[in-house]
């Protein structure tokens, strides 16, 4: 079915376009523009609440500013489905984050108006100041706009280039976006002082007044615009303290404004556009504005799928049989039987209590599970903070969200060798969100880290099995357990938990002329093979290893010792992961074999769902099953 934009949005090709029609047909664009996406992520899927709530602000923003000249910065690119309709992509927006289609997020490679690449959260601010700088350094009379919002703010990257902003005499509009929002609600003091900050009539009637005022004011040999704004600064600190925050970080504070009326938008955009140094615009939004749904379950709405959309009925997969949970959900039920059992036992995560399903141990145990907001340093800390005092924390933060606490991990947990235990969900190849993230490089990272335990499940009883383990006060060390996004491959997976030995693999099947060495749920990929190939007459051996780090050693000198012919599996990226700690124990003990690492290559693997892209790579059960093909007509010893 061909989705067709309305009548005004279908002329409006670039913002060149847009500029060129009269303020009074703006309302009919951000209506035909919000349709639009309406009518699209409910066929095709996609983010959904974030850009229905900017629909406004976005349209203003290209229709005020020089655009792509002018810089527009957005913050957790999911906010940019509007942006990406009215640059130039209206026609091809279907494919959003399907395979080989646009991506969902904004892509420097995909459009010029793209001007900075984005998925993870908080890095506009930083981004924009840096091309503000690069124009006035350049003699260019660029402007330069970040737009930061769904709970983007609360991250210190935030403060720190705010911090920065104050002090670099660069023309930069900040513009917060003011949802009370991420995925769930924000969390904190920041989320506290902009409510008041918007709630506080007595501010806001005076500000107006003040700001009409000056507008008025003669500006001459008399009265000089620095005097309207020393002014202006002395009765906003007479009348109220609230925008203090930002002000004492010498950014000027406008706002807070309706982020849905067009009118004001475009006019407080003009007359900002004049105002040189670094500013901040609070915009107030709602998030699945214009849907009334998710405007009242704004989380539910966040990326809700396929669904009705004049019912509002989500389409969801029926099976005839049980099915299994997703690894997400297994956490969040395990933890809640730990911690039944162990009063140490905390459970943390950085603004992904739905995503990580810590969500269930927040609404049953609310003094033990906490929501620090988009800050994963200080989560992975404030987790350490606790381990300090006897607390067993479970630490659950998205693979790819680990690596902006890296050093945290290591300076703050691993060398003083606190047993924190990070649950990193969402390993591997995640799908239609595409390489931003992508959890491809926590097995490197953390098996690099000295004191670091590094461990993956094959399946849902062996995730309860590390949990168990985890919490254990045996385990005086970090560790890491890895699991992907998705579906696992038991229905019947609530088996009765038990202790693993750290270190330590499992024999799945004995075999001959060539061994596979499985790390985490990439091993189901590999027991699948092995069927297909059972009927050609292959019969490879079967190893789980379940750990990178420590690895099982008396096992690999089993197989190193029967086989010279090894394949190692994993999820993760082939330059240092568990495939290269193979090859180093091999090195290490003089063994000579042909060694196939087979995991997410050294390059970039762009979005589609996790069955295509993981056989685009050869890392399915076909790809595995012709590796080992090609690998038992090979006479030469490589090493890969």
């Amino acid at each position: 079915m061909e989705i067709k934009p309305g009548s005004l949005l279908s002329t409006i090709n670039l913002p060149a376009d847009l500029r060129q029609l009269p303020m009074a047909q703006l309302p009919r664009v951000c209506d035909e523009l919000r349709q639009y996406i309406i009518d699209i992520v409910s066929v095709h899927g996609g983010h959904f609440g974030a850009s229905l709530g900017v629909v406004e602000l976005t349209t203003a923003l290209h229709y005020v500013y020089n655009t792509p000249y002018d810089q527009l910065v957005w913050d957790v690119g999911h906010q940019a489905y509007g942006h990406k309709i009215l640059t130039g992509r209206k026609e091809s927006f279907h494919t959003n984050r399907k395979y080989k289609g646009l991506s969902g997020f904004p892509k420097r490679t995909e459009s010029e108006y793209d001007t900075f690449g984005v998925g993870h959260s908080s890095t506009s601010i930083s981004a924009a100041l840096g091309m503000a700088m690069a124009a006035k350094i350049k003699g260019e009379n660029r402007k330069s706009i970040a737009v930061i919002g769904d709970g983007a703010m609360t991250a210190g990257l935030a403060f720190e280039a705010m911090n920065h902003a104050g002090v670099a005499d660069s023309d930069v509009l900040i513009i917060l976006n003011d949802n009370c929002m991420s995925i769930d609600p924000n969390v904190g003091a920041l989320k506290e002082y902009l409510t008041d900050i918007s709630t506080s009539p007595t501010y806001n009637r005076i500000k107006d007044d003040v700001w009409n005022a000056l507008g008025k004011l003669p500006i001459g040999k008399t009265f000089s615009r620095e005097m309207a704004g020393k002014l202006e600064q002395s009765i906003k600190g007479f009348v109220n303290k609230s925008s203090n925050l930002f002000e004492a970080l010498q950014l000027r504070y406008f706002g807070p404004i309706d982020g849905h009326n067009i009118t004001k938008l475009v006019d407080t955009l003009k007359d900002l556009k004049n105002i040189p140094g670094p500013k901040l615009l609070h915009v107030l939004t709602v998030k699945g504005k214009g849907y009334a749904l998710a405007e009242q379950d704004q989380t539910k709405w966040h990326a809700p799928g396929l669904f009705d959309k004049v019912t509002g009925e989500i389409h969801k997969k029926k099976f005839e049989t049980p099915q299994p949970p997703k690894y997400q959900d297994v956490f969040g039920h395990t933890i809640i039987e730990l911690a039944e059992k162990n009063e140490k036992i905390v459970g943390i995560t950085p603004a992904m209590p739905s995503g990580s399903s810590l969500k269930f141990m927040m609404e049953q145990m609310p003094h033990r599970a906490f929501d620090v907001g988009i800050c994963e340093q200080h989560a992975v800390t404030l987790s350490a903070g606790m381990a300090t005092q006897g607390m067993r924390v479970f630490c659950n933060i998205y693979s790819s969200f680990m690596q902006r606490a890296f050093d945290m991990v290591l300076h703050d947990v691993a060398i003083q060798k606190l047993p924190v235990v990070f649950c990193l969900d969402r390993a591997g190849l995640v799908g239609e969100d595409g390489p931003t993230h992508h959890g491809c490089y926590d097995v490197a990272y953390m098996r690099c880290i000295p004191n670091m335990i590094v461990a993956a499940p094959m399946n849902e009883p062996e995730l309860r099995n590390m949990m168990y383990t985890a919490q254990l006060d045996t385990l005086q060390l970090p560790i890491s357990i890895r699991y992907p996004r998705g579906e696992g491959v038991m229905a019947d997976w609530k088996t009765e938990m038990k202790a693993i030995k750290i270190g330590t693999g499992r024999k799945l099947k004995d075999g001959n002329g060539v061994a596979i060495l499985s790390f985490g749920h990439p091993g189901n990929f590999a027991a699948a093979a092995i069927r297909t190939l059972k009927s050609e007459g292959i019969d490879p051996a079967h190893y789980d290893m379940r750990f990178a780090k420590p690895l099982d050693e008396a096992l690999l000198h089993e197989v190193f010792q029967k086989f010279d012919k090894i394949v190692t599996i994993e999820d993760g990226t082939i330059i240092g992961g568990f495939g290269s700690a193979v090859l180093e124990f091999m090195n290490q003990h003089h063994y000579q074999a042909t060694v196939k690492i087979m995991g997410i290559p050294d390059a970039l693997v762009e979005h589609g769902t996790p069955k295509q892209l993981y056989e685009e790579i050869g890392l399915d059960a076909n790809g595995i099953a012709a590796t080992i093909r090609n690998l038992m007509h090979t006479t030469v010893t490589v090493v890969n």
